[in-house]
Formats: structure tokens, C-alpha cells, sequence
């Protein structure tokens, strides 16, 4: 049991506090809250920085975003970091086009844009002509296009859009031939996309919140369908549960089966299952499973068979297909059986099944007919990262292919010939033939083996002084994939190692190796990264003082418990969007979602105990140990990890003395965890971070 007692207040301040550093801070002021944890009480002196709609937090942001920017626009190269950035991401960049009613759809960016447009075409060769372009929904580009869903009948275009990074979206339906928006629109829905059926579609949404839309606790989502033409009002409620208000319920629908799924999720590690057949207005819901501790995701509806992707009895995923009209687990039929590689995904084409598999964090393509028979595997470019696109009763395909210096290139692939074409393939302003990339396993501190791949020029020698950036997440079943970042080239361009580590927590193994950085298990990930970094030491590419450690979200968590733990291992530091405050996090948003991983610190006294051990918040030195120079980055939109994670952190960082390095804090404006930031924000904050690692580690542009 917890119970919060509330002392006394001490006055607002905003003077300046050298902390024992050669730099001044703001000030932030300290209130007398205690919390008891099964008896063991904890202070949170930073808690009303929680409140961010407060009058006083608005200054306290406002002191922090003049001081970092005196700071960061002090820092040399600046322009030349910008200049070229702006030329590494003047690319253009397509995606696989997506094939409705004989009309061809696809995204493209010219180069700089801040969102990519949306085209349609009437044929595969053909220009096409913009359907929607979400620059003109915002003069700054912070309207982002999310997800877009075209109607059966290709009449209408559904699309979502998202305000400033925050994961509210709103929905709008455009009519394709016309391009005429109509008047449907709506609010307040989240974790979406438009699933359409007949002359409507099904979303999920939240009863519009009470006060702090952007930090309140999400709960009690429902399923509506929505008629086009009619008010959201007059919307029909499908499905809501009051007796588990955190969890999540989601909808999608096969409608040439007349099948409406729905997806539970939020108590578990996977989601439960129902499935409803939309032609019998009074069929009820038929539970496939109701257990979340297990995945299990229809991939298609094909000749009366559902086929199912899950890991349930099979922790690295096996293809199943069942009776759709008799669907439970007694009538499954293994059609792809668990292999000792991870089965990422299987995409029915042209009456045949792609599927991807995982071998040491990269995929390999493989085709099999309907029974599970295998045909051929699909010749890949090279090491990296494919994502397939096409019907099951269609074998026009396409796909994606990307690698750590290889942008996105869209392939037409001939599955019955297994052949490949390039169909799009982006010019950029480098050679991608003068990096490597090599793959390298460590033993991390428990003996097991972990991957990590390093990329690098060619020519580079183990000096022992490489400037190398090690990035890691380690969490939540996903896996770090080879991908490509054109702002990362400026790193490679100038003699950077990019090592990305595969450690526990993710999907690189399966589920056996995600559930490893789980809960009490949650220190595998740190001891990885760790052992990571002093193999990358030991084997001489680098050295502590040219080492930068960065990671995203739960990888900003990672990045605050590993400097917490090893201070001494990395020179500069930049948690991104972290989860800070291992104790309170489910108390936000959607915080509860993350419990599968991490547990919380009400569930046990036994768990509370071991997340005080690593809470980047909780943990931080106040005795001198010299800390890596810090640069923390969040912003105001950001409803996924709330800021408040990165105010208090950084608030205790620059009011705690560990040494004389910067700890700054970037708190960016109209934007939120990363998704759908425009182009010219990520340019700006990628010239803040690339000068601040640049300026800290000493190195000349």
C-alpha cells in the first residue's frame, strides 16, 4: 500500500545554482512531499512540476529553454552541422505503393518537406497526382499525417491526423474522386485508425478528457462505428468494458468476410481476441482467446481460413489458420510451425505467404504456398530491414529494403519468377560503399550472448580513440532492426562508430529473450548495454572519453540507469523522452500500459524495491562523482512519456553535484514523443544535439 503525505511548501524561485559545475542553472524550487511505499518513505520534492498547465511550470520551462538555448547557441559549427544535415536529408523518399480498385497510393517527399504527401495514380508507371498533402494543414508542419484507410469500395479516403506530436488524432474522410473533404470529422480518438465497413468505419476513442488532456490517466476506451454523414454524436458505442477501465480496445474488419475483429490488450504482454460476424446484425462477439499474456494476429482472411500469427505455444511465432467460422484453438492447423528463428510477419500474396523471419536482428524473406510448402527465398540487397506490400488475391508486389547506410528503396517483386526490380530508389548526397557494417557478440555479465552491430567508414582502425555512439532500447518485444537515418551519416561522415545494440527486452530472440529484460529481470538490459559499452573499450574502437550513450523513451530510461550506474563509462549522455520516475510513470496517460514490462511500485514491496534500484530519477549521485556531460530532450506535446519524467530528472541532475560537466535540459515546442515531427524540427534539434556531443567530446567539424 502507498499513501502520499502532503507537508509544506517552501517559495517559488528562479535564481541561478552553480551546483558544483562551471555552469548556472535555474533554480527549481523544492515542496515537502513524502510518499510510503510499504514504509519506506520517498521524497518527491519536484511533484508539482507534474502540473503542466501550472502557471509556475510554464516559467520553470521557459528559464530552462533560455538557459540551454545561451548554451547550445554558444557551442561552435552550428551552421556547418545544419548545412549539412539540410543536404543529408534533401532526398526524395517514396513508399510502397498500396493497390485499391485499380488506383495506385503512395507517399512521397520531395526532399525537405515536413510531411510527406500523399499521391494517387492510375497506374504503377504513371507520375500520380497529390491526393492530400498534409503541408497545407499547418503553416509549420506539426500536423501530421497518421494512418490513412481507403474504403472497400474505393470511394473514400479515411485518414487520421495528430497535433504537435501528442497521440490524440482526429479523423476526417475525404472523397477520392472528387478530393471533396466532407463534413466528418472526429475528435478525441487515440490508438486508431479507421476500420471501415459498408458506408462507415469502427475507431476507438476516449470520452473527452477533464483538465490535463496531455499528462491525464487514459481510460475506459471504446469502439464506435461511425456513419459517413452523420455527427459524431449519433456515433453507435460497439464495445466498452467499465470493469476494466486500463486496457485497451481496438478494432479492424476483413470486409469481403464480413468479419469485425477486436483486439484487447493492456494486462499482459500480447492482446486477447474476439472476432463478430457483421452479416448477422445480432451475432454476438466469439472469443478466439482471452488471455493477453500471449500474441495472436489475424493476418488474413482467405478461402474461408483465418491465419493467425502468434506466439502462443510457440515463443518465436508460428503461422496458423483455423475454420473462420469455427475459429478456437482446438481447430488450428500449423501452417509455417515455430522455427528456431523469430517469424516477424507473414503477408498472404497472390495466394501464396511471404514470411519474414529474424536471424540475429535482421530479416531474411522466404516464400511458402497456402499449406505451408516452401517455394523459394527472396534474394535481399543485403543485410537489412523489408517490409512486403500486396493482397491475397493480387500478386502485384512491392517492398521496402533499408540498411544503416542504405535509404528505403522500393523493390517490384515477381513472386512467381522471384525476381526483384528496383522501382524507386532515393539519390542521396553520399557513397554508401565507403561504410561497413559488421555484426559482433559479447557476453554480457550473466554469460549471455548478446549481438551488436558497429557501422563505420571503411578504413577505420582500432586506434583505441574512435568517437563512437552506442544506442539501445531494450524493451516492449521490439526489435532494433538495421535502419537508415540520413542524420546519422553527418556521425559516420566524420568518424563515428554506430554501434546499436540488441539487448534483452526486445523481440531479437523471441519472446523468451523479451521477457528476460521484464519486471525483476529488468537489470539484463542495463548489465548489456553496460558490457556493451567495455567490450567496444576492451576491443579497442573507443575509449570512456569518446563514448556517447543515447536511447528514446524506454531507451531514455535506459540511458538514466546506466550513467546512474556506470558514471564513469560514457563522456556524454543524451536520454531522449525518457521514463524517469520508475515509481509514479503508470499514473500518467497511458502510463498503466507498461506494467507487462516493468511491474509497478504498488504491485508488491518487493517490486517497489527493485524499481528504486534503477529509477534514473531516484538514483542519481550527490557526492561528487563526475557524471558525462547530460543533454535531456522532451517536449511539451508529448503525451506517451510526460515531460514531467525529464523536468524532475533534470531538476535533480542540476541541483545534485556530480561534477563539473553540462547538464542541460531541450524542451522542444508543438511537438511530442517523436512521431510525425516535421522536418525542419528535426533538423533543429538534431544541430542542438550533434553540436552538443561535438563540443563535449572535443571534436572539430
Amino acid at each position: 500500500m502507498k499513501k502520499i503525505l502532503l507537508l509544506m511548501c517552501t517559495a517559488t524561485s528562479l535564481s541561478v545554482n552553480a551546483s558544483a559545475t562551471n555552469y548556472e542553472y535555474p533554480e527549481t524550487k523544492k515542496i515537502n512531499i513524502v510518499d510510503d511505499y510499504f514504509g519506506t518513505k520517498i521524497a518527491d520534492p519536484y511533484r508539482w512540476l507534474e502540473n503542466d498547465t501550472s502557471a509556475e511550470t510554464t516559467a520553470w520551462v521557459e528559464a530552462q529553454r533560455k538557459t540551454t538555448s545561451d548554451y547550445l547557441n554558444s557551442l561552435p559549427y552550428r551552421d556547418s552541422i545544419r548545412k549539412r544535415l539540410s543536404e543529408l536529408m534533401n532526398y526524395e523518399k517514396y513508399g510502397c505503393p498500396t493497390v485499391k480498385h485499380g488506383k495506385y497510393f503512395y507517399f512521397h517527399n520531395s526532399g525537405l518537406q515536413n510531411q510527406s504527401v500523399l499521391y494517387i495514380a492510375n497506374d504503377s508507371n504513371s507520375q500520380g497526382e497529390v491526393l492530400l498533402d498534409p503541408n497545407t494543414l499547418s503553416p509549420d508542419g506539426t500536423v501530421a499525417l497518421n494512418n490513412i484507410s481507403i474504403s472497400d469500395d474505393g470511394k473514400y479516403l479515411a485518414y487520421t491526423i495528430s497535433r504537435s506530436g501528442s497521440d490524440w488524432v482526429e479523423i476526417f474522410v475525404l472523397e477520392i474522386a472528387t478530393k471533396k473533404l466532407l463534413t466528418d470529422h472526429i475528435k478525441w480518438a487515440k490508438f486508431t485508425d479507421a476500420a471501415w465497413y459498408k458506408d462507415g468505419f469502427f475507431y476507438s476513442a476516449y470520452d473527452k478528457p477533464q483538465g490535463q488532456e496531455y499528462s491525464g490517466k487514459n481510460e475506459n476506451h471504446k469502439i464506435y462505428y461511425h456513419k459517413i454523414g452523420t455527427p459524431q454524436s449519433s456515433d453507435k458505442l460497439i464495445y466498452h468494458n467499465p470493469k476494466y477501465p486500463q486496457r485497451f480496445y481496438t478494432a479492424s474488419t476483413d470486409e469481403r468476410s464480413n468479419t469485425l475483429f477486436m483486439f484487447e490488450s493492456g494486462a499482459g504482454n500480447g492482446n486477447g481476441l474476439y472476432i463478430k460476424d457483421l452479416s448477422k446484425p445480432s451475432s454476438e462477439f466469439v472469443c478466439i482467446s482471452s488471455t493477453q499474456e500471449h500474441s495472436i494476429i489475424p493476418m488474413d482472411v482467405f478461402d474461408g481460413k483465418l491465419y493467425l500469427l502468434t506466439n502462443l505455444d510457440a515463443p518465436n511465432n508460428k503461422l496458423v489458420a483455423t475454420d473462420l467460422k469455427n475459429p478456437n484453438k482446438s481447430n488450428w492447423i500449423d501452417i509455417l510451425p515455430e522455427k528456431e528463428e523469430v517469424l516477424s510477419s507473414a503477408s498472404l500474396i497472390g495466394g501464396k505467404i511471404i514470411a519474414v523471419y529474424d536471424k540475429d536482428a535482421s530479416n531474411h524473406a522466404y516464400v511458402y504456398n497456402l499449406s505451408g510448402k516452401f517455394l523459394h527465398e527472396v534474394q535481399l540487397p543485403a543485410i537489412g530491414t523489408v517490409n512486403f506490400s500486396g493482397k491475397s488475391d493480387s500478386d502485384e508486389t512491392y517492398y521496402s529494403f533499408s540498411s544503416f547506410t542504405y535509404p528505403a528503396t522500393i523493390y517490384k517483386y515477381d513472386i512467381d519468377s522471384n525476381s526483384s526490380s528496383v522501382y524507386k530508389q532515393p539519390s542521396v548526397s553520399f557513397n554508401p560503399e565507403d561504410y561497413i557494417t559488421e555484426q559482433v557478440f559479447f557476453t554480457s555479465k550473466d554469460g549471455t550472448r548478446v549481438p551488436m552491430t558497429l557501422t563505420y567508414k571503411k578504413g577505420m582502425k582500432r586506434t583505441g580513440n574512435n568517437p563512437t555512439y552506442i544506442y539501445g532500447y531494450g524493451g516492449f518485444n521490439i526489435t532494433l532492426y538495421p535502419s537508415f537515418s540520413a542524420n546519422r551519416m553527418l556521425l559516420l561522415e566524420n568518424g563515428f562508430i554506430y554501434a546499436q545494440v540488441n539487448m534483452r527486452g526486445g523481440n531479437e530472440y523471441g519472446e523468451k529473450w523479451h521477457v528476460a529484460g521484464t519486471k525483476m529481470q529488468k537489470q539484463n538490459v542495463f548489465d548489456d548495454f553496460i558490457t556493451a559499452a567495455e567490450y567496444l573499450i576492451k576491443e579497442n574502437y573507443t575509449n570512456k572519453n569518446m563514448l556517447v550513450a543515447e536511447g528514446g523513451s524506454n531507451g531514455g530510461l535506459l540511458i538514466g540507469a546506466c550513467v546512474n550506474q556506470r558514471p564513469d563509462l560514457f563522456h556524454v549522455a543524451i536520454p531522449r523522452v525518457g521514463v524517469m520516475d520508475m515509481l509514479r510513470y503508470h499514473k500518467f496517460t497511458i502510463g498503466w500500459n507498461w506494467a507487462s514490462d516493468y511491474g509497478t511500485s504498488e504491485d508488491s514491496k518487493e517490486m517497489f524495491e527493485y524499481l528504486k534500484t534503477y529509477s534514473p530519477l531516484h538514483n542519481i549521485k550527490n557526492d561528487g562523482t563526475r557524471y558525462p556531460a547530460i543533454l535531456v530532450t522532451t517536449a511539451d506535446h508529448d503525451d506517451r512519456v510526460v515531460p514531467a519524467h525529464s523536468f524532475k530528472y533534470a531538476a535533480t541532475l542540476q541541483a545534485s553535484d556530480t561534477g563539473d560537466r553540462p547538464k542541460f535540459i531541450r524542451i522542444d515546442s508543438k511537438a511530442g514523443h517523436g512521431g510525425g515531427k516535421p522536418t525542419a524540427k528535426v533538423i533543429d534539434e538534431y544541430v542542438d544535439i550533434y553540436s552538443f556531443i561535438f563540443s563535449n567530446l572535443g571534436l572539430t567539424l
